[in-house]
């Protein structure tokens, strides 16, 4: 009894133990997957702190050394940023919508703050500069541009990418946002009421708590697994195929039309007919807002929502398979779970999420100008771009250019930037570039893939330069395992002066392999000056 300790208390151990905060949810995690049994009884959940010293030693014997035994010894584990917690590396507005292939905000905000240390010899920029991102996808750069006290432009091929990016960093009346997502829920709830598919959702929710209860129990089960007390491929089949009689006769009984006609359509496809319906209706009343603020975040919510509702499953929601329209043992969660039937849980669930966020990115910025806009980078006139709605700032570029860039470039054969947010552009009738995305995934990883990309970031860097200051410097963040940043570099009239490898610990994908990305600072390309 002397070693058990409470969820609490186990936390502050830990902590002491590893030298590094360990919270109340890392161990509560613990349990809860079955890495550590639960002990305690009466409804208590305790650990034992010789279980739990035991999991330590045979997994976080220094997980620095593991990887640098795979990637090599030149890895710099000072950016892996592993003492921040999810809730910084997501903090505010960063997390306001998924978003693949995203850089955390820590490893922007050490470029581009003033700060110095044993690898960073000196700073790069500080407050009142600009800072171009050609690639900004999701608008990381942008937000901690903003954080920082420096102006950002960014550009983006895919117009919701640009459509993300700007909702983060512009102004809104929270209070318009509260009360018109207000009136959205309360008209919903009633839209609801004239149909049964949530009448539906709420009685198979009963029959799941009572059959995963009985079957599926938290976290005993997992635990049983993990020590080959249970075969869990048979015994989830089974137990799926059980499970599956009840759903059945239910769908029977509320008369409800599950899959859509046709499936010709992304929207038609993965999602089940009573979301769809929901879906339309919720775009309706955000399409008849009149603040056009209020309305661009309510649609940004909308799309978060749309995600959300998939019918998937949760272990494939970053990388879809085939639609689901019945109820599944899911890895993810180790019990029976279903797809969605209603979207009003998620769509309440994320307005107040997007406030909250909202509000506390609002009490951080500063009074600096950032906007990414829609454009190929290869060619996109940035100044005559920024004439209408920044003109001092596009006369200042003028005047005194660009201080430089940080971005990320696409990755050869890695993801479809459009394809990603297919549900968003069904919907909002965005117009789709996907024959201007660099080394998009469809193209594949082949020499021809390969020179593409090439030439495509080296003709973005070239068309960038007229823009930058003499003594620019460029940061680009790549896995350049091909090996084509030095010729990309040659190409742009530009030269390498530093590589920076950092490790990636949290990747959304489920591959949790050591992983690791290089940063390359890039400068005009010396001219040979003879003696």
């Amino acid at each position: 009894m002397d070693n058990l300790l409470t969820i609490k208390q186990a936390s502050v151990w830990a902590s002491k133990h590893l030298g590094r905060d360990v919270t109340p949810s890392n161990i509560s995690y613990l349990v809860q997957y079955g890495r550590i049994p639960k002990r305690g009884d009466n409804g208590r959940v305790l650990v034992d702190k010789l279980e739990l010293q035991a999991y330590y030693k045979k997994h976080f014997s220094t997980t620095e050394d593991r990887w640098k035994q795979k990637l090599g010894q030149d890895l710099n584990w000072h950016l892996s940023f592993s003492d921040c917690k999810e809730s910084e590396r997501t903090k505010h507005v960063h997390r306001l919508h998924p978003y693949k292939g995203k850089f955390i905000p820590q490893l922007v905000e050490y470029f581009l703050d003033e700060h110095t240390d044993e690898f960073k010899k000196e700073a790069y920029f500080k407050p009142g500069d600009i800072v171009l991102d050609p690639f900004c996808g999701s608008g990381t750069t942008l937000v901690q541009a903003n954080e920082l006290g420096i102006n950002a432009i960014g550009i983006d091929v895919s117009a919701f990418n640009a459509y993300i990016s700007n909702v983060k960093v512009s102004h809104f009346d929270l209070e318009d946002i509260k009360a018109e997502a207000a009136k959205i829920s309360k008209n919903l709830s009633e839209f609801q009421r004239q149909n049964n598919n949530a009448a539906f959702e709420q009685h198979l929710l009963e029959k799941l708590k009572e059959f995963n209860n009985k079957y599926f129990p938290s976290p005993q089960f997992r635990f049983k697994v993990r020590k080959g007390e249970i075969n869990e491929k048979q015994y989830s089949k089974q137990k799926a195929e059980e499970f599956l009689k009840t759903y059945i006769k239910l769908v029977d009984e509320y008369n409800l039309q599950l899959r859509q006609p046709k499936e010709d359509t992304f929207l038609k496809k993965w999602f089940l007919q009573p979301v769809r319906n929901e879906l339309d209706f919720v775009f309706g009343q955000v399409k008849g807002i009149e603040n056009i603020k209020t309305k661009k975040v309510l649609g940004l919510v909308l799309s978060r929502t749309m995600r959300s509702c998939r019918a998937t499953t949760h272990a494939d929601l970053a990388t879809l398979k085939e639609p689901v329209a019945q109820t599944y043992y899911c890895r993810k969660h180790g019990k029976i779970c279903k797809p969605q039937f209603s979207i009003l849980g998620w769509w309440q669930r994320y307005v107040q999420d997007t406030i909250h966020r909202l509000k506390k990115f609002s009490k951080l910025r500063t009074n600096t100008y950032q906007r990414c806009m829609v454009g190929d980078s290869r060619n996109i006139d940035i100044v005559s771009n920024l004439k209408d709605k920044a003109p001092k700032l596009a006369e200042s570029i003028l005047k005194e250019g660009i201080s430089g860039i940080f971005s990320s470039p696409p990755y050869v054969g890695l993801i479809d930037y459009h394809e990603q947010h297919a549900y968003a552009y069904d919907l909002f009738g965005f117009e789709r570039n996907d024959d201007l995305e660099i080394g998009p995934l469809y193209k594949g990883r082949g020499k021809e893939a390969r020179d593409s990309y090439i030439q495509g970031i080296s003709e973005v860097l070239l068309n960038c330069k007229p823009v930058l200051k003499k003594d620019y410097n460029i940061f680009l963040v790549a896995n350049d395992k091909d090996g084509l940043y030095r010729s990309i570099a040659e190409r742009a009239g530009m030269r390498i002066v530093r590589e920076f490898k950092r490790p990636v610990l949290s990747r959304v994908e489920k591959d949790r392999s050591a992983y690791s990305e290089t940063i390359f600072q890039l400068k005009e390309k010396a001219l040979n000056v003879p003696a």
